[in-house]
């Protein structure tokens, strides 16, 4: 190959796979020279055994026994890793190949068609040139207008071939005429890939067990490329669940589709073990998808000691969602735990019920020694305050010693006498179904001398599937479709929106020493802001004057739950459109 045209991407995965052969390269000269040392202690603890010596020679083959273990087990996780990458680019390449082959049949047909196309009309205006001078041939961007009838009747309408990813020649267009065409905005479906920076996590983390997570200052390595109100929207990558929701007759199917929705919310989760950015206090985040989906979304970091993110989403398709989150972080020594603490509402329109539920607790294991990896577990009650339909959904832990399914969530759907109608099973990373219930019955097994109960059910329909990763993911932090298009830059957002934050920026473009100096400074000025503020909370005690407020949400107590939370009070989307920023705070 020459060089200039081997592409970016098999340059990385070369680049990859040559680091892990040298990290290969390091274990086994280690492995080497532990295996001598430990071979020289075996071999002068036989000749001393029996002396008064022999406890310390124990002592010292004890150590270098332990270091050879340690070696080893080094040496297969690197041999571990350095097949994971071969065998996932293998896959990919594969996979990419037969992409390739087929957008070029794909595009020799479409060239082919649009010849046609044109030699026909080119020779009717030849024909007859005064009844074709309206006729166009948008050729850049592959619209093919269609043959029959009279090319000036403006009822006509235009035939599309469909968009050729990554092509610049080729958009999505839509057309009520071929004077009237309007273009949909193409959202990017790729990031810069991120780098492959080393860092000795254990010199960090040991001075952080039992300490809150959100309270230490974390170098941009441990991070994604997104805040944790970016990640928050996110939730809402598998809002069609809602929508067809919104249509249902029979609250306990609908009961089913929410359900859904609330697990669907941790799919994304599978693969990243890396934390979103810190919300600065006052920051915000919009999503604006009402003309693809229907829904637009925008939150507000409104505490910052607890962290706390207030969101609301409101939906042309039937429905409205609020939330107001704390995250609570430990870090164990081997293991994260975050636990999101407060409640997530969801009302229809039509029928008014109103489901309340919680967020279950991330665990990211193998945080000194292995590969990282993340589980959910606990449980999650969902309650119709409307109907007082229940569901409980129970997230299994993973156990390595389980025979049942890695991830398992399952739940029942259950009426307000408690009569089971529906039995929910699935993956949090894949997949969820429901099964209707005909009859039960009490059995036995059960634990501490309870009756188990046994469900007939009909066959299982599915409810969710997750999507596909998009094609280099594992290049660009695990991101799915909509995580890759949270962080585009947009006009018109608020000068306190999370894409505006220039150390998550510089980190999405690769630009971590850059991206550490700019976060280290966004801390600084907010730790001064902190103690401006406690010195006027101090003032405001003595003059009976309220502390900080939040720009766009306020502190309610809900009718349905009782509980103080943060709920949106409006505004946003008005001062949007009169790009009116005034209000908000420098916080950039």
């Amino acid at each position: 190959w020459n060089s200039h045209a081997v592409p970016d991407s098999v340059k990385g995965v070369l680049k990859s796979l040559a680091n892990k052969l040298d990290d290969l390269s390091t274990c086994n000269d280690l492995i080497g020279k532990h295996g001598a040392a430990l071979q020289r202690s075996l071999s002068e603890l036989e000749d001393l055994r029996g002396t008064t010596d022999s406890t310390d020679k124990v002592k010292a083959v004890n150590e270098r026994a332990t270091l050879f273990r340690i070696t080893s087990n080094a040496m297969i996780n690197a041999c571990r890793d350095f097949l994971d990458v071969a065998e996932s680019h293998s896959r990919r390449w594969q996979k990419a190949l037969q992409h390739e082959r087929e957008q070029r049949n794909h595009l020799e047909e479409t060239i082919e068609q649009l010849a046609k196309q044109h030699n026909s009309l080119e020779r009717a205006w030849r024909e007859n040139p005064t009844s074709y001078t309206a006729c166009l041939v948008f050729l850049d961007i592959g619209v093919e207008l269609s043959q029959e009838g009279d090319a000036s009747d403006e009822n006509d309408e235009a035939e599309f071939f469909d968009a050729v990813e990554d092509s610049p020649a080729f958009i999505t267009v839509t057309a009520t005429g071929t004077n009237n065409i309007q273009l949909r905005r193409t959202r990017r479906s790729r990031i810069p890939d991120k780098p492959n920076y080393s860092l000795n996590l254990w010199s960090i983390m040991k001075n952080c067990i039992g300490k809150d997570l959100s309270k230490i200052p974390m170098p941009v390595n441990f991070n994604e490329p997104l805040s944790m109100l970016q990640r928050l929207s996110e939730d809402l990558e598998y809002s069609e669940l809602l929508d067809r929701a919104a249509q249902c007759d029979s609250s306990l199917e609908q009961m089913c589709l929410v359900a859904a929705f609330s697990v669907s919310s941790y799919s994304t989760t599978v693969h990243r073990t890396a934390k979103p950015f810190n919300p600065l206090l006052g920051e915000t985040y919009e999503l604006d998808r009402l003309e693809e989906y229907g829904y637009r979304s925008i939150s507000e970091q409104v505490s910052h000691h607890p962290p706390a993110a207030a969101h609301h989403v409101t939906s042309q398709r039937g429905w409205t969602l609020w939330q107001h989150i704390t995250i609570d972080s430990k870090f164990r020594g081997k293991y994260i735990s975050v636990m999101p603490l407060g409640n997530i509402h969801l009302q229809f329109h039509s029928s008014g019920n109103h489901y309340v539920w919680s967020k279950v607790t991330s665990t990211v294991h193998n945080i000194i020694v292995g590969k990282l990896w993340i589980d959910q577990s606990g449980d999650i009650d969902i309650v119709n305050n409307t109907t007082k339909d229940t569901c409980r959904l129970k997230f299994s832990p993973y156990s390595y010693f389980s025979r049942e399914v890695p991830r398992k969530v399952t739940g029942v759907v259950e009426d307000r006498e408690g009569t089971a109608h529906y039995i929910l099973s699935g993956t949090w990373d894949d997949k969820m179904e429901s099964a209707k219930v005909v009859d039960s019955s009490q059995g036995c097994g059960g634990s501490e001398g309870k009756q188990k109960t046994v469900y007939q059910t009909l066959q299982p329909k599915l409810l969710w599937k997750k999507y596909p990763l998009p094609d280099n993911a594992e290049n660009m932090h695990f991101f799915s479709s909509l995580a890759l298009t949270l962080n585009e830059p947009e006009e018109g957002v608020a000068p306190t929106d999370s894409r505006l934050r220039p150390d998550q920026r510089l980190m999405e473009a690769g630009l971590w020493d850059e991206a550490n100096s700019q976060k280290q400074r966004l801390e600084e000025c907010q730790r001064l802001e902190r103690k401006r503020r406690e010195t006027q909370a101090n003032q405001a005690l003595e003059e009976d004057i309220e502390g900080y407020q939040p720009l766009w949400f306020e502190k309610r107590t809900e009718d349905s739950t009782g509980e103080s939370t943060y709920v949106y009070k409006g505004g946003y989307w008005e001062a949007k459109e009169r790009q009116d920023w005034s209000q908000c705070p420098q916080i950039f």
